[in-house]
């Protein structure tokens, strides 16, 4: 259990996150507009868009089948009979003065997401539900200094919101909860998870309690546009509402915004209740009825999902839980490293040994240069390749480093680099013997020192050999060597 400690004692912090996620889909929910990101303002707008009189909506069938396979990726159920309805409120981006939602009858019901937390452990999270709705416009307040606008090109686009149980117990299960939900979307292809284009948003709702004690009065903190953001927003708001329990005020049950700038979550509005929204069975609109033998079928294609993929990662490749998380995390590093293992021309590749370069230099390369695996100078069969010869020891894995970092710069392959810079290692016993000889002779002292049961400078010989050998010497042989001539 997470608690925090206050000037009166520890407390819990109770986490539950509403995420809206955009659904992949050429189309909006309930007309024939484009839902494509960065068009001019208002380019995307149709007359049902507009909320014009007269126009009706029509269910975008793409989207219901994107919202079945998001449940189904939950471990969800799947509501075969939901209904859409109208939540009532005005705004100025929302032409219609409702939104067309689900509430009491949505089309997924209670699922579960397994969290993967520090040191490969898990913990499960409870899904409460999900739900198709229409999103609102955007008002633009930046655009005069005395007048707001309106773009509607937003507004339609469907959105599948999916509501957590109040699991969460810190600011890093939420991080952790909503890189595993985001991981999972993109694996369906059922949104595209790039919160810097608001095509996913979360509502945070927190309270905090004694442990032991019942649930606190919660505060939601809407529309926060990053996960590093959220995490902020949660550490900020707990030690927020702890500091006024404890200076003997209450939590007022309302609506907050959170300010990266100033670091700081303020009040919006009171909490509105469901009746508030006056819902009703949107009256153009049927209840939506699910063929189960179709639930069957989107449920027979969908891909391998990242807990499966871990799975499987640690059986077959024999990785441990963190490096499989880390390679599953998308599907794109995922393949990535299948690529580079089952590559090899002799067979399967070291898996760990691969898992490593991966992990370590290939991200690390990948984070430093700001591209992503489709723009990178290196693909899976020249990293593969660049294996391929520490594996049968035409180079040792320090001189593979300098090569990977001469590949990203160039392109080139590691072989093309090895042969023009002459890197290939020293193997010979012969020659290396008549080295190792040389540098015994040359230092007595240190010779000495191994004879006397010092085995540290053993590492000082090996050194000097690589210094010699301007690092192109087996290592593995030059150790051998040494131990047999030192005897250290």
């Amino acid at each position: 259990m997470s608690l925090i400690e206050g000037e009166t004692g520890p407390w819990e912090v109770v986490i539950g996150l509403e995420v809206h996620a955009q659904v992949i889909s050429h189309a909006k929910l309930f007309s024939g507009a484009s839902t494509a990101f960065g068009a001019e303002p208002n380019s995307q707008v149709s007359l049902v868009d507009a909320a014009m009189p007269g126009m009706l909506p029509v269910l975008n069938r793409v989207c219901v089948e994107q919202a079945i396979r998001t449940g189904l990726g939950l471990n969800a159920k799947i509501n075969h009979f939901s209904v859409f309805e109208r939540k009532n409120y005005f705004y100025p981006d929302l032409p219609a003065g409702y939104q067309i939602s689900q509430y009491a009858h949505p089309i997924v019901g209670e699922g579960t997401l397994l969290l993967d937390l520090e040191e490969g452990e898990t913990r499960e999270v409870g899904i409460e539900r999900l739900h198709l709705e229409q999103d609102a416009g955007k008002s633009l307040h930046d655009q005069d200094p005395s007048k707001t606008f309106v773009d509607l090109n937003r507004a339609g686009v469907a959105l599948m919101e999916i509501v957590s149980k109040p699991d969460l117990r810190s600011a890093a299960e939420a991080g952790a909860y909503l890189r595993k939900l985001r991981s999972i979307l993109r694996y369906l292809g059922t949104c595209d998870g790039n919160m810097d284009e608001g095509s996913m948003r979360c509502d945070v709702n927190l309270s905090v309690r004694r442990p032991g004690e019942s649930l606190g009065t919660r505060t939601e903190t809407k529309n926060v546009n990053s996960i590093r953001y959220v995490q902020q927003a949660i550490e900020i708001e707990t030690r927020r509402q702890i500091e006024v329990i404890e200076g003997g005020g209450s939590i007022a049950q309302e609506t907050r915004l959170f300010d990266h700038r100033s670091g700081e979550t303020r009040s919006m509005r009171s909490k509105e209740e469901a009746h508030d929204y006056r819902y009703f069975p949107d009256p153009d609109l049927l209840p939506l009825e699910l063929d189960p033998a179709w639930v069957e079928e989107v449920r027979a294609a969908l891909p391998e999902l990242p807990d499966a993929k871990k799975h499987r990662f640690t059986e077959t490749y024999g990785l441990s839980a963190y490096d499989a998380a880390v390679l599953v995390a998308e599907k794109a590093s995922a393949d990535f490293y299948e690529l580079v293992v089952e590559g090899g021309p002799k067979g399967r590749r070291d898996p760990k040994i691969a898992a490593n370069w991966v992990t370590v230099n290939y991200f690390g390369a990948l984070n430093a240069s700001g591209v992503g695996l489709e723009e990178a100078p290196v693909d899976a069969a020249k990293l593969g390749g660049l294996l391929d010869l520490i594996a049968d020891d035409t180079i040792s894995g320090r001189i593979a480093k300098e090569v990977f970092e001469v590949m990203w710069e160039s392109g080139k392959s590691a072989a093309e680099i090895v042969e023009a810079k002459g890197l290939k290692q020293i193997t010979d016993t012969g020659a290396l013997e008549a080295i190792v000889d040389t540098i015994i002779a040359d230092n007595p002292g240190q010779t000495q020192q191994v004879a006397e049961g010092n085995p540290k400078v053993l590492g000082w010989f090996v050194g000097q050999v690589m210094k010699a050998t301007q690092g192109k010497a087996n290592p593995g042989l030059v150790n051998k060597l040494l131990r047999e001539k030192l005897g250290g």
